[in-house]
């Protein structure tokens, strides 16, 4: 794909995001108002888009094991890089480490991939493996580590700590719709069109009001870039560059992934750390500020990347 290609591909998703941060500037839209657009893309509208396009996908090719297992090694071999970073920069705390994992490794799939992935490609389903992987699988391994390093309350040792934290990490709107999606394409149960065409409906939605929230948060918040420290470089580096290159290697090199699935994992692998890395910071007391700046740091390289990758990884 062409420069001048890629970024037509873009054109909605600038409009949008671009959108948010200037009427966030001249405050048109108050900036706290991404808070309630957020909350609806997450809580309600992606899930919506997600139960009704899994519920109609073909999972024997939207599970390609070969990809998603490919996408995991790199994803694990990330972390290990990470975790080796961090201590050797002087961090010894787990939830230090943890927090820094999620950082590097974990990458913005309701908030920033969903949307480009629906605005490039027409669909957003090669992501729903791949959130599954990062819920289930990273997300468990953070709090782990996080729960690991904090002390609970009296009679609530670490293990049923780490078990309400897992939980509640499972029954969370996203992999609700995803689970329930599964389940019923499997026992090929018929949900009613009505229901469908209305979960078509709302999800439709979920893109722009998720690119129109971010651009309200960064356009309120602003950039201080001239503090970037060089923890935060490192960690944005990682994440927007060195990340998807290993992802590139490890899948296509190692696991023989080819095609589109090739330039799909590399493409999810280039998204932004997601704004739940701030979430775990505020609830765990670690890093607070370190998280807030390279969520709003990395989702502005990573857009500004994008016609890189997409010039890069697609034919």
């Amino acid at each position: 794909m062409g420069g001048a290609a890629a970024l037509e591909k873009l054109v909605p998703v600038l409009l949008a995001f671009g959108g948010g941060v200037l009427l966030a500037r001249r405050k048109t839209v108050p900036a706290e108002a991404s808070k309630a657009f957020s909350d609806y893309a997450f809580l309600f509208a992606v899930p919506c888009y997600l139960f009704g396009n899994i519920y109609a996908s073909d999972l024997a090719a939207l599970f390609d094991w070969r990809a998603i297992g490919g996408y995991a090694a790199a994803a694990a071999l990330a972390a290990v890089i990470v975790a080796a970073g961090a201590v050797a920069y002087g961090r010894r705390e787990p939830r230090d480490v943890a927090l820094r994992v999620m950082a590097g490794v974990q990458v913005n799939t309701a908030y920033f991939a969903v949307p480009v992935f629906i605005t490039v490609f027409g669909t957003a389903a090669p992501i729903f493996p791949v959130l599954l992987f990062q819920v289930c699988v990273l997300s468990l391994v953070v709090i782990a580590l996080m729960e690991l390093g904090r002390d609970g309350p009296a009679g609530l040792g670490p293990g049923r700590r780490l078990g309400r934290a897992a939980a509640a990490s499972l029954v969370t709107p996203l992999v609700l719709a995803c689970n329930a999606g599964i389940l019923l394409n499997l026992l090929s149960v018929r949900v009613p069109a009505v229901v469908l065409d209305g979960a078509a409906f709302v999800g439709d939605s979920a893109s722009p009001v998720a690119l129109f929230a971010l651009g309200l948060h960064l356009g309120g918040t602003g950039l201080g870039l001239r503090d970037t420290t060089r923890e935060e470089l490192a960690l944005i580096g990682f994440k927007c560059l060195v990340f998807p290159l290993l992802a590139w290697v490890v899948c296509g090199a190692l696991f023989g992934v080819r095609g589109e699935w090739l330039a799909y994992l590399v493409l999810i692998a280039a998204m932004p750390t997601p704004q739940n890395l701030f979430i775990f910071a505020q609830r765990y007391d670690v890093g607070v500020g370190l998280s807030a700046a390279v969520v709003i740091k990395s989702s502005l390289v990573s857009l500004l990347l994008l016609p890189l990758w997409l010039q890069t990884v697609l034919p």
